[in-house]
Protein backbone atom coordinates (compact mmCIF):
# COMPACT_ATOMS: atom_id res chain seq x y z
CA UNK A 1 0.00 0.00 0.00
CA UNK A 2 1.04 3.42 -1.01
CA UNK A 3 1.86 5.91 2.39
CA UNK A 4 0.14 8.98 3.00
CA UNK A 5 1.54 11.59 4.59
CA UNK A 6 -0.20 15.44 5.62
CA UNK A 7 1.90 18.42 4.46
CA UNK A 8 0.50 21.34 6.36
CA UNK A 9 1.97 24.49 6.02
CA UNK A 10 0.17 28.02 5.15
CA UNK A 11 3.79 28.78 2.95
CA UNK A 12 2.44 27.56 -0.61
CA UNK A 13 6.00 27.25 -1.91
CA UNK A 14 7.07 24.68 0.90
CA UNK A 15 4.09 23.04 0.36
CA UNK A 16 4.51 23.17 -3.25
CA UNK A 17 8.32 21.75 -3.52
CA UNK A 18 8.10 19.39 -0.43
CA UNK A 19 4.48 18.05 -1.97
CA UNK A 20 7.07 17.38 -5.26
CA UNK A 21 9.94 15.96 -3.21
CA UNK A 22 7.39 13.22 -1.78
CA UNK A 23 6.21 12.40 -4.67
CA UNK A 24 8.85 11.54 -6.49
CA UNK A 25 9.75 9.39 -3.58
CA UNK A 26 6.28 7.28 -4.31
CA UNK A 27 4.43 9.05 -1.07
CA UNK A 28 0.48 10.65 -1.56
CA UNK A 29 0.73 13.92 0.08
CA UNK A 30 -2.55 15.80 1.65
CA UNK A 31 -1.43 19.18 1.63
CA UNK A 32 -3.39 22.09 3.94
CA UNK A 33 -2.85 25.71 4.26
CA UNK A 34 -4.66 26.29 7.92
CA UNK A 35 -5.51 24.10 11.04
CA UNK A 36 -9.01 23.92 11.20
CA UNK A 37 -8.78 23.07 7.51
CA UNK A 38 -6.51 20.56 8.10
CA UNK A 39 -8.44 19.00 10.79
CA UNK A 40 -11.06 18.70 8.96
CA UNK A 41 -9.48 16.91 6.16
CA UNK A 42 -7.45 14.45 8.69
CA UNK A 43 -10.87 13.54 10.19
CA UNK A 44 -11.72 12.15 7.14
CA UNK A 45 -9.17 10.62 5.54
CA UNK A 46 -6.49 8.36 7.51
CA UNK A 47 -2.87 8.90 6.78
CA UNK A 48 0.41 7.53 7.96
CA UNK A 49 2.09 10.84 9.17
CA UNK A 50 1.85 14.33 9.22
CA UNK A 51 4.01 17.10 8.75
CA UNK A 52 3.12 20.65 10.70
CA UNK A 53 3.38 23.78 10.40
CA UNK A 54 4.09 25.48 14.05
CA UNK A 55 2.51 29.06 13.46
CA UNK A 56 -0.38 28.76 10.58
CA UNK A 57 -3.60 30.63 10.84
CA UNK A 58 -6.87 29.69 12.19
CA UNK A 59 -5.60 27.02 14.45
CA UNK A 60 -1.71 26.50 14.99
CA UNK A 61 0.27 23.54 14.76
CA UNK A 62 0.28 23.25 18.67
CA UNK A 63 -3.46 23.04 19.09
CA UNK A 64 -4.69 21.17 15.95
CA UNK A 65 -1.47 18.48 17.37
CA UNK A 66 -3.69 18.87 20.59
CA UNK A 67 -7.16 18.10 18.97
CA UNK A 68 -5.07 15.11 16.91
CA UNK A 69 -4.10 13.55 20.05
CA UNK A 70 -7.56 13.37 21.82
CA UNK A 71 -8.27 10.97 18.61
CA UNK A 72 -5.67 9.18 17.55
CA UNK A 73 -1.40 8.56 18.22
CA UNK A 74 -0.83 9.37 14.17
CA UNK A 75 3.14 10.33 14.01
CA UNK A 76 3.83 14.25 14.07
CA UNK A 77 6.74 15.79 12.47
CA UNK A 78 6.97 19.73 13.53
CA UNK A 79 8.08 22.45 11.27
CA UNK A 80 9.39 25.34 13.57
CA UNK A 81 11.09 28.78 13.00
CA UNK A 82 14.55 28.76 14.01
CA UNK A 83 14.14 30.91 17.30
CA UNK A 84 10.83 28.72 18.55
CA UNK A 85 12.73 27.02 21.24
CA UNK A 86 9.14 27.45 23.46
CA UNK A 87 7.40 25.83 20.76
CA UNK A 88 9.45 23.28 19.89
CA UNK A 89 9.66 21.88 23.92
CA UNK A 90 5.77 22.36 23.63
CA UNK A 91 5.29 20.52 20.85
CA UNK A 92 7.03 17.55 22.02
CA UNK A 93 5.92 17.59 25.02
CA UNK A 94 2.01 17.27 23.35
CA UNK A 95 3.59 14.20 21.77
CA UNK A 96 5.21 15.51 18.73
CA UNK A 97 7.82 12.64 17.40
CA UNK A 98 9.94 14.87 16.00
CA UNK A 99 10.99 18.53 14.72
CA UNK A 100 13.16 20.31 12.30
CA UNK A 101 13.96 23.65 11.91
CA UNK A 102 13.07 26.41 8.92
CA UNK A 103 14.76 26.95 6.81
CA UNK A 104 15.73 23.30 6.60
CA UNK A 105 17.05 20.64 3.85
CA UNK A 106 13.98 19.14 2.03
CA UNK A 107 16.32 15.88 1.97
CA UNK A 108 17.18 16.10 5.72
CA UNK A 109 13.30 16.41 6.28
CA UNK A 110 12.55 13.72 3.89
CA UNK A 111 15.04 11.56 6.17
CA UNK A 112 13.19 12.67 9.18
CA UNK A 113 9.53 11.00 7.69
CA UNK A 114 11.49 7.98 7.17
CA UNK A 115 12.96 7.63 9.86
CA UNK A 116 9.68 8.11 11.60
CA UNK A 117 8.00 5.60 9.30
CA UNK A 118 10.95 2.88 9.82
CA UNK A 119 10.24 3.11 13.73
CA UNK A 120 6.26 2.30 13.05
CA UNK A 121 7.31 -0.31 10.69
CA UNK A 122 9.88 -2.04 12.59
CA UNK A 123 7.82 -2.00 15.86
CA UNK A 124 5.15 -4.00 14.06
CA UNK A 125 7.74 -6.32 12.33
CA UNK A 126 9.34 -7.00 15.54
CA UNK A 127 5.69 -7.22 17.30
CA UNK A 128 4.41 -9.90 14.73
CA UNK A 129 6.63 -12.22 16.67
CA UNK A 130 6.35 -10.90 19.95
CA UNK A 131 3.85 -11.62 22.67
CA UNK A 132 1.86 -8.88 25.56
CA UNK A 133 4.81 -8.19 28.52
CA UNK A 134 3.52 -7.82 31.91
CA UNK A 135 5.84 -5.73 34.53
CA UNK A 136 3.26 -5.40 37.62
CA UNK A 137 0.97 -2.95 37.15
CA UNK A 138 2.25 -2.33 32.96
CA UNK A 139 1.47 -4.22 30.05
CA UNK A 140 3.01 -3.71 26.37
CA UNK A 141 1.97 -5.05 23.34
CA UNK A 142 3.87 -4.26 20.86
CA UNK A 143 2.20 -5.91 18.11
CA UNK A 144 -1.18 -3.75 18.56
CA UNK A 145 0.86 -0.67 19.92
CA UNK A 146 -0.74 -0.59 22.97
CA UNK A 147 0.30 -0.06 26.73
CA UNK A 148 -2.02 -0.69 29.71
CA UNK A 149 -1.59 0.59 33.65
CA UNK A 150 -3.69 -1.14 36.05
CA UNK A 151 -5.54 -2.62 33.00
CA UNK A 152 -6.44 0.92 31.64
CA UNK A 153 -5.38 1.90 28.29
CA UNK A 154 -2.41 4.53 28.03
CA UNK A 155 -2.82 6.09 24.67
CA UNK A 156 0.88 6.56 23.74
CA UNK A 157 2.74 8.00 20.07
CA UNK A 158 5.70 5.82 18.71
CA UNK A 159 8.20 7.80 20.40
CA UNK A 160 6.70 7.24 23.33
CA UNK A 161 5.91 3.75 23.12
CA UNK A 162 9.33 3.39 22.22
CA UNK A 163 11.19 4.83 25.14
CA UNK A 164 9.21 3.14 27.65
CA UNK A 165 9.90 -0.31 26.10
CA UNK A 166 13.48 0.47 26.28
CA UNK A 167 13.24 1.63 30.23
CA UNK A 168 11.18 -1.73 31.20
CA UNK A 169 12.96 -3.79 29.15
CA UNK A 170 15.71 -3.77 31.81
CA UNK A 171 14.19 -2.20 35.40
CA UNK A 172 16.42 -0.97 37.54
CA UNK A 173 19.12 -0.35 34.58
CA UNK A 174 19.94 2.92 34.69
CA UNK A 175 19.53 4.47 30.50
CA UNK A 176 21.41 7.56 29.68
CA UNK A 177 20.07 10.48 27.17
CA UNK A 178 21.99 8.68 24.11
CA UNK A 179 20.73 5.16 24.39
CA UNK A 180 16.88 6.54 24.98
CA UNK A 181 17.58 8.79 21.80
CA UNK A 182 18.94 5.74 19.83
CA UNK A 183 16.02 3.24 20.77
CA UNK A 184 13.78 5.75 19.97
CA UNK A 185 14.90 7.52 16.78
CA UNK A 186 17.95 5.18 16.12
CA UNK A 187 21.51 6.00 15.55
CA UNK A 188 21.34 8.14 12.55
CA UNK A 189 19.58 11.10 14.40
CA UNK A 190 20.71 13.53 16.85
CA UNK A 191 18.26 15.88 18.92
CA UNK A 192 19.07 18.30 21.56
CA UNK A 193 18.68 16.11 25.51
CA UNK A 194 15.73 17.84 26.12
CA UNK A 195 13.82 16.16 23.21
CA UNK A 196 14.10 12.87 25.58
CA UNK A 197 13.33 15.26 28.64
CA UNK A 198 9.69 16.30 26.88
CA UNK A 199 9.09 12.83 26.12
CA UNK A 200 9.30 11.32 29.68
CA UNK A 201 7.49 14.19 30.90
CA UNK A 202 4.78 13.70 28.33
CA UNK A 203 4.64 9.69 29.66
CA UNK A 204 4.71 10.49 33.30
CA UNK A 205 1.55 12.54 32.80
CA UNK A 206 -0.49 10.34 30.67
CA UNK A 207 0.03 7.41 33.29
CA UNK A 208 -0.80 9.96 36.30
CA UNK A 209 -4.04 10.55 34.61
CA UNK A 210 -5.06 6.66 35.75
CA UNK A 211 -2.93 6.73 38.62
CA UNK A 212 -2.27 10.10 40.30
CA UNK A 213 0.65 8.17 42.32
CA UNK A 214 2.48 6.43 39.44
CA UNK A 215 6.61 7.36 39.98
CA UNK A 216 7.93 4.20 38.27
CA UNK A 217 10.06 6.22 35.83
CA UNK A 218 13.51 8.25 37.60
CA UNK A 219 14.96 10.64 36.68
CA UNK A 220 18.86 10.20 38.34
CA UNK A 221 19.91 13.88 37.94
CA UNK A 222 23.06 14.12 35.33
CA UNK A 223 23.02 10.54 34.12
CA UNK A 224 19.39 9.62 32.70
CA UNK A 225 16.42 7.43 33.87
CA UNK A 226 15.47 3.74 34.59
CA UNK A 227 12.02 2.13 35.08
CA UNK A 228 11.86 1.10 38.90
CA UNK A 229 12.15 -2.33 39.48
CA UNK A 230 8.46 -3.97 40.72
CA UNK A 231 7.73 -3.72 44.36
CA UNK A 232 10.27 -0.70 44.99
CA UNK A 233 8.64 1.56 47.59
Amino acid sequence: MTTRLALVDDDRNITTSVTMLLESEGYEVDCYHDGETALRGLSQRAVDLAVLDIKMPRMDGTELLQKLRGKSSLPVIFLTSKDDELDEALGLGMGADDYITKPFSQRLLLARIKAVLRRVGLEQSEGAASQAVRLGDLTLDSERHLCCWQDKEVKLTVTEFLLLQSLASRPGHVKNRDQLMDAAYGESVFLDDRTIDSHIKRLRRKFRVIDPEFDMIETLYGIGYRYRTTGAA
